[in-house]
């Protein structure tokens, strides 16, 4: 971190417990200044916007209105020397690599937060990419040509995102409404999750999408 001016970071989560721990935490550490928070993506932007410089960006996964990946590659265009690290409670086997390709810097899980926070930050801030230890050998494990073991991984982005709002119980028109594209466009998703994951039909996908959203509560 800088010996002089202190790193500029935003805080983006829409748990505002969360939010509130992760200032505290940040705000204990030297050479960092908190300088705002929003609770969604759109907040975001617009905070980022009015902030003009900042070196680091704290996402969470799920926004209500759109992913976290979606936002690290808005940030990305907004300004492409913007650092994320991405905290959240979602698998990092599944998100780890996504967000790496979408441009952040890092993931960690939220329960490991406390103690490895700092270490992230700093790691980050200084041009690095920080990942767990499990999650580093298991990428280095797939870079090896051993595959990723997680049929999940097999899916786009967006098929992520239409997935998980499934297990969240949404409907074609909520799912659509939410991330900005036609009830038909989530249609072909659907198809799509359906014949990569091998289910026999909508119950079976639905059945094992809320499975699968439970299993990252």
């Amino acid at each position: 971190m800088s010996n002089s001016s202190p790193a500029r970071v935003i805080i983006i989560d829409d748990h505002p417990i969360m939010r509130m721990g992760l200032s505290q935490l940040l705000g204990a550490l030297e050479g960092v200044e908190v300088m705002g928070e929003s609770g969604s993506a759109n907040e975001a932007v617009q905070l980022l916007e009015s902030l003009g410089k900042v070196d680091l960006a704290i996402v969470d996964m799920s926004l209500p209105d759109r992913s976290g990946l979606e936002l690290i590659k808005d940030f990305r265009v907004m300004d492409e020397d913007l650092k994320c690290l991405v905290i959240s409670s979602h698998d990092e086997n599944v998100y780890a690599e996504r967000v790496l390709r979408a441009g952040g810097r890092g993931y960690m899980m939220k329960d490991r937060a406390p103690e490895l926070l700092g270490d992230a930050v700093k790691k980050v801030l200084a041009g690095g990419v920080f990942l767990s230890p499990e999650m580093t050998s298991k990428m280095m494990e797939v870079f090896a040509g051993g595959g990723s073991g997680n049929p999940v991984s097999a899916l786009s982005d967006r098929e992520l995102e239409v997935y998980r709002a499934i297990g969240a119980g949404k409907s074609s028109r909520e799912i659509a409404g939410i991330m900005g594209i036609s009830i038909r466009t989530v249609d072909a998703h659907r198809t799509h999750i359906k014949d990569k994951l091998g289910f026999r039909d909508a119950a079976e996908l639905t059945y094992e999408a809320i499975r699968w959203v439970e299993s990252q509560a």
